[in-house]
């Protein structure tokens, strides 16, 4: 990796990046607090991304940064960031910062969503040139918003950021429970979707794309943010009896939504139906995106969060439950756990005589460990023979601290607990969910791990720790966003539509709540060790 040296605010930051990605310094600069200012979808369009290039390589000016930045201006340096990409050492000053803004874009930006592996719908000959999709994917502990060109199958714009309703409850049961009273139901879903607004009003502002375009919104997520964002049936969710039942969370009007959004009037929003209990439509949705009915069965697909969900793809039949993560997969749990967003230790790797290596998300100034820089940190100190399979450290020390560039970060017992219990949740709804198809987990043809968590993960250290079965090589993969892709997989085509309706033809629901076996499979799961070929 190469380093950008990045002057804003004053301060100087020190990023890494791959030169041989092609990335632009607005594409770098998207996923970290010192973003650039920006109206036109990195075009050049708008002038407002300048910067000022100190040192190093970044292209000669293009026409567009002529059109735009006098000659005085392009001899002094300054450059548009969207048009450069630097290559090599390189060092710039952020002329033009954009505000601060709660809605963040991943790494990647738009590209995050994965590959849209469907085809466009032709348009009708009277179709307005080229009308936008959104696409939502309302989480426990995150929102993904994508506008989408329905015409050229391409995303244009991504933003995630944190469900408001945190504040409310960290897992769903807690926010069903507040849901109880009316007016903290009819606030928890204004909430939801005024978050959805904020994240479209971000994307309109920074990305200069104009609202009253966009022609469908598509919303997926699990059942218990279905019913809350619709404010209906979400009290059934507290019945064990209602959780293998098909639950409508169809809202009784849309037409405030778009006018709070700030849509055209003939703009149609779509809540897609979840399947039963705490299994929703953005399982089905990544079921769609990954295109499982065509996989060679056994295939199985996890959507690491809150509320994780597993599907299991027989050939004929799609066997799906779901299972309670906690926070530890998305929010990560203890004083120095954070989401994956920037300043987050998103990787951790053994250096030279066992000192420890990080890679922080967008940054140089680490702010604490997220998910996924967890699991490398277990299987690391697990291969040293620091830290034991009961999840204990072998000096009996209750809390281990370790230096991140000059910051001082810790791990105590609480945080290996909760990854513990979470990924015992997950190995033990597995074991179960193949049970009950007569499936091998040894025989799975194709494991793939969805979710903010899973598009981070090392697939090596997931298996030291027994997050994840050590299969042969190709097997396992990691597949991002899957939900928020098939969300606008079904914004495309008839084709993708077709398919959801094919996989809930064949669902077959296992509530866990309901088998002996998970509390067996649970316990034998918590230890910190590969899973046997058995699990």
């Amino acid at each position: 990796m190469t380093t950008l040296a990045v002057r804003a605010g004053g301060a100087l930051h020190r990023l890494a990046y791959d030169p041989a990605a092609g990335l632009s310094l607005r594409a770098i600069l998207e996923p970290t607090d010192f973003r650039v200012r920006t109206a036109c979808l990195g075009l050049g369009a708008c002038g407002l991304c300048r910067v000022r290039v100190l040192a190093g390589e970044v292209g000669v000016p293009t026409a567009v940064e002529r059109a735009q930045l006098e000659d005085p201006l392009l001899a002094g340096g300054v450059r548009l960031a969207c048009q450069c990409r630097p290559v090599g050492e390189v060092e710039i000053e952020v002329l033009s910062l954009a505000p601060p803004t709660s809605w963040r874009i991943p790494p990647g930006g738009p590209g995050a969503i994965g590959p849209l592996r469907w085809k466009a719908d032709p348009a009708p000959p009277h179709a307005q040139p080229r009308p936008l999709g959104v696409a939502v994917d309302l989480g426990t502990s995150h929102i993904s918003v994508a506008v989408i060109d329905l015409a050229g199958a391409r995303p244009l714009a991504l933003r995630v950021g944190a469900n408001p309703q945190r504040a409310h409850g960290a897992d769903v049961m807690t926010r069903l429970v507040v849901a109880g009273d009316p007016d903290q139901a009819h606030a928890l879903a204004s909430l939801a979707r005024a978050a959805v607004g904020e994240a479209l009003g971000e994307i309109a502002r920074s990305e200069g794309i104009d609202l009253r375009r966009v022609r469908q919104v598509l919303v997926v997520g699990n059942t218990a943010m279905l019913s809350l964002l619709a404010d209906r049936n979400h009290q059934r969710l507290l019945e064990p009896a209602s959780w293998s039942l098909p639950l409508d969370c169809a809202p009784l009007e849309t037409a405030s939504w778009g006018r709070e959004w700030g849509l055209a009037p003939e703009a149609s929003i779509e809540v897609v139906a979840p399947l039963a209990g705490f299994v929703g439509s953005d399982l089905l949705a990544g079921v769609v995106a990954e295109r499982m009915p065509d996989l060679r069965p056994p295939a199985l697909l996890i959507d690491f969060g809150t509320n994780s969900e597993i599907a299991l793809w027989t050939g004929d039949t799609l066997w799906v439950t779901a299972t309670a993560g906690g926070p530890a997969f998305e929010v990560s749990a203890g004083h120095d756990c954070i989401p994956a967003e920037a300043g987050a230790v998103v990787r951790v790797r053994e250096g030279d005589a066992g000192a420890f290596e990080y890679d922080i998300v967008a940054g140089d100034e680490p702010r604490g460990l997220c998910g996924s820089g967890l699991v490398d940190l277990l299987a690391c100190l697990l291969r040293q023979g620091r830290l034991g399979p009961r999840g204990r450290f072998s000096d009996g020390s209750e809390r281990l601290e370790f230096a991140v560039n000059g910051r001082v970060l810790g791990l105590g017992w609480r945080e290996v607990d909760a990854l513990q219990r979470a990924k015992a949740a997950i190995g033990a709804g597995m074991k179960v969910l193949c049970g009950c198809a007569g499936v091998e987990p040894h025989a799975l043809q194709r494991v793939l791990v969805a979710g903010l968590f899973g598009s981070h993960l090392d697939l090596d250290n997931a298996a030291t720790i027994g997050l994840l079965p050590r299969l042969p090589e190709g097997r396992l993969a990691l597949v991002d966003n899957s939900a928020l892709a098939g969300a606008c997989a079904l914004l495309l085509c008839a084709d993708a539509r077709r398919m959801l309706e094919r996989a809930r033809a064949c669902v077959r629901f296992v509530n866990l709540g309901r088998m002996a076996a998970f509390d067996e499979a649970f316990v034998d799961h918590l230890y910190l060790e590969p899973m046997s070929s058995a699990s």
